[in-house]
């Protein structure tokens, strides 16, 4: 289920770098609300609690600025390439039963069996769920998994409701045993047949 968030925010009159300057000074991010082919509106969030509350993906945004509130979810953020800062927040209004197309992160549990690494092939799954249920991650379970094992996007295990909207043969999920560590595993049985093997008895001297 989606994580529900409220901001309180205020509407925004001025634009401008200087604006932006004097917003950020005063702990605030300059944001604007889209909604289908309507003009957007421009408001004023709290600077902390909007970077904390961008630490979850896809969550379902209420903001109030005045007497009016929207439903919203973050369409892109903004930030700056040294400070990494947010400087400006697009979101795109949404309406209660809704469903839209979201990118959800996918992380990876478990342990694969004996050498074997899992890689994520895909950082993002796409899919498509209602407003109120939109997915903050998927999980890929990889635990006992073997080298050679790929774990493709119809394999991942979505929550009720949600559903993929991409290609489902697209590997997201690669389990494999890294060259340093194949190599290695080959050499191990040599090198322990070496081991045991008795010491050559050395050569007898000449008389």
């Amino acid at each position: 289920m989606a994580t529900k968030i409220t901001l309180e925010g205020e509407l925004r009159t001025e634009f401008g770098k200087g604006v932006a300057r004097r917003l950020r000074v005063a702990k605030l991010i300059p944001a604007s609300l889209y909604a289908g082919g309507a003009e957007p509106v421009h408001v004023t969030l709290p600077m902390r609690e909007t970077t904390l509350a961008l630490r979850h993906a896809n969550a379902l945004f209420t903001i109030k600025f005045g007497k009016e509130s929207r439903i919203a979810v973050v369409k892109d953020v903004q930030r700056n390439p040294v400070k990494r800062i947010v400087e400006h927040i697009d979101f795109y209004e949404v309406k209660a039963g809704e469903k839209i197309d979201v990118e959800v992160p996918v992380f990876v549990e478990g342990t694969p069996k004996g050498a074997a690494v899992a890689f994520v092939d895909v950082q993002e799954l796409k899919v498509r769920a209602d407003v109120a249920n939109l997915p903050e991650r998927l999980v890929v379970n990889v635990d006992g998994l073997t080298d050679g094992i790929k774990v493709f996007a119809k394999d991942v295990k979505l929550p009720e409701g949600v559903e993929l909207d991409m290609d489902g043969e697209e590997s997201v999920v690669s389990v494999t045993v890294p060259e340093d560590a194949a190599t290695a595993e080959a050499a191990a049985p040599a090198a322990d047949a070496a081991a045991a093997a008795p010491a050559a008895a050395p050569a007898a001297e000449e008389k």
